[in-house]
């Protein structure tokens, strides 16, 4: 989830376990903490895909952050020991445990178990959702013109707590919903992906995807009988068989479950990560390698710049929530517009 989010949950965990021994000043140590394990985008790891796909690892991984979490709780143990230890751990550990279970909820995807393990990626909440926020930032204002308003900040993390289930529950009545329009296009057995579309959960995006074809569709609760539109795109296996070799290729691979957009430009052979933004302005793409006569040469990843959005996609998407526009042809969400038809 986005910093703000992150600080406000761990802020609101503080209040709500030490508010009324240490007052206001216990919602800037939680919002600190809650920012913690987030430091690692200082860390270079070499090249654009190992960066990309080493965020939210070792520092997000509960085999580091609860051992850390009695380190920490010692020496902040030491600094107000008018709280105890054990209400100490109880805080560091709370907040540190949740910030990458919230994150693992998002589609990015986080390394719960490194270094063992894949990524855990649940897709069912947005980076960035006020409705998850919006209650934590409310019980922590409360707290700060009324300390020790621990009611305040404890109804806020039940709020939160509820709509990160509820868009579990949504989640799953999406994909029940699309199964059979997927079927009948011959993607019954494709991978699928169902994310919520930006700041909401009411309008969705689902991704089902073959070796050489990939199906988009974007519906929501607003929706009612409405026939389903699906998008089409092709895939290049060529493309992705000719890298298939190559470490990089393999841990983008590994990172995204195989959602990857593999394409030509010019003479390099570019992956783009297809589950983040939306296709015509997707804004992780890499270039892994080049070709020539001689065959494909790998070279040290990159990343392209990220592609510019529609300037009319927030009234596009807002539309679209909203039930007035009953198709949204996710190409005309990028600047310029994708040259297809939905």
């Amino acid at each position: 989830m986005d910093s703000i989010t992150q600080a406000a949950l761990g802020a609101s965990i503080a209040g709500a376990v030490a508010g009324k021994t240490l007052g206001r000043s216990v919602l800037l140590t939680g919002a600190l903490l809650g920012t913690l394990p987030d430091l690692d985008v200082v860390i270079d790891y070499g090249s654009a895909v190992a960066n990309f796909t080493q965020h939210r690892g070792f520092s997000h991984s509960l085999f580091i952050l609860i051992p850390l979490s009695f380190l920490i709780a010692w020496g902040l143990w030491r600094w107000k020991p008018q709280l105890s230890y054990q209400r100490w751990l109880a805080l560091v550990g709370l907040i540190l445990v949740t910030h990458p279970l919230l994150d693992a909820f998002t589609t990015y995807g986080t390394q719960l178990f490194w270094p063992l393990g894949d990524p855990v990626a649940l897709h069912s909440i947005f980076i960035i959702d006020p409705l998850y926020t919006l209650p934590l930032l409310a019980g922590c204002l409360a707290f700060l013109i009324r300390p020790p308003a621990t009611n305040a900040v404890t109804a806020g993390l039940v709020l939160s707590t509820l709509y990160l289930g509820w868009t579990l529950v949504a989640q799953q009545w999406i994909t029940d919903r699309v199964q059979p329009a997927l079927a009948e296009v011959g993607m019954k057995e494709a991978s699928l992906l169902v994310q919520p579309m930006p700041f909401n959960t009411i309008l969705w995006r689902v991704t089902a995807i073959t070796d050489e074809h990939r199906v988009e569709i974007v519906t929501g609760f607003l929706d009612g009988s409405d026939e389903l539109t699906l998008e089409h795109f092709p895939r290049r296996p060529e493309l992705a068989q000719s890298v298939a070799s190559l470490p990089e290729a393999r841990r983008l691979e590994w990172f995204t479950r195989g959602f990857l957009d593999y394409r030509l430009a010019g003479n390099q052979i570019t992956a783009t990560d297809i589950r983040l933004g939306i296709p015509g302005a997707h804004p992780f793409t890499f270039i892994l390698a080049e070709t020539s006569e001689s065959g494909v040469t790998p070279i040290p990843s990159g990343r392209m710049p990220r592609p510019s959005v529609n300037r009319d996609a927030l009234p596009l998407l807002w539309s679209r929530l909203t039930g007035r526009t009953p198709v949204l042809c996710l190409a005309t969400l990028s600047a310029p517009p994708q040259g297809h038809s939905c």
